[in-house]
């Protein structure tokens, strides 16, 4: 991988959004720790828990992590350098004007958040300025988000499935589009690394 002072020439990356199923919080964990401070790239994450679970993922990685963790609410502006999860419940978008938008609407392929939801929302609001990264999950969601992504000119990662706790997530996103990257998780946190350097150049 080339690791230019800036990887994505002309590139301003804004925000990245993530999508994570079954083995997702192993995952993020190995990909999130010890971000390098200060952090600037604003990260929103969609990770599918039993329904009706509380969720205390943002408790888990605000203990675990450096940088400012939140659960997304209603209206909440995307700051710059901070984490947030979708409440359990509820479908998280990202509006046009960076804001956090909840709803109630049904379920989309039986999981609510819907990480296709929340993808193409973000890429409506960011065009080409987003990251869209999916990884472990047992389900085929995402896929359409990512394709979303990419028509709106962002960029694409994907963990590479053979590493994946379970395949058929990364593999339904590379089956729906070819993806700008498919990687093992060490990989994807140096591409998130350079996705920050492209955000503060």
């Amino acid at each position: 991988m080339k690791t230019d002072v800036t990887p994505f020439p002309g590139r301003r990356i804004e925000a990245a959004v993530l999508g994570a199923s079954a083995g997702g919080i192993d995952a993020l964990l190995r990909m999130l720790h010890d971000l390098p401070l200060p952090w600037h790239l604003p990260l929103v994450v969609v990770l599918h828990l039993p329904e009706g679970h509380e969720s205390h993922l943002a408790e888990i990685f605000a203990e675990r992590l450096q940088v400012p963790v939140h659960e997304a609410a209603d209206k909440m502006p995307l700051a710059a350098g901070h984490v947030y999860f979708a409440p359990p419940g509820y479908h998280l978008s990202i509006e046009r004007n960076r804001r956090f938008s909840l709803s109630c609407e049904p379920p989309v392929r039986f999981s609510r958040p819907s990480i296709d939801v929340l993808m193409a929302s973000a890429a409506d609001a960011y065009g080409p300025a987003l990251a869209g990264i999916l990884l472990t999950g047992a389900n085929n969601d995402g896929a359409e988000g990512m394709q979303r992504i990419h028509l709106a000119g962002g960029i694409t990662a994907v963990q590479d499935p053979n590493e994946a706790q379970i395949s058929i997530m990364p593999e339904a996103a590379i089956a729906l589009h070819s993806p700008d990257h498919v990687l093992p998780l060490r990989e994807l946190r140096a591409l998130l690394l350079q996705l920050e350097s492209a955000h503060v150049h």
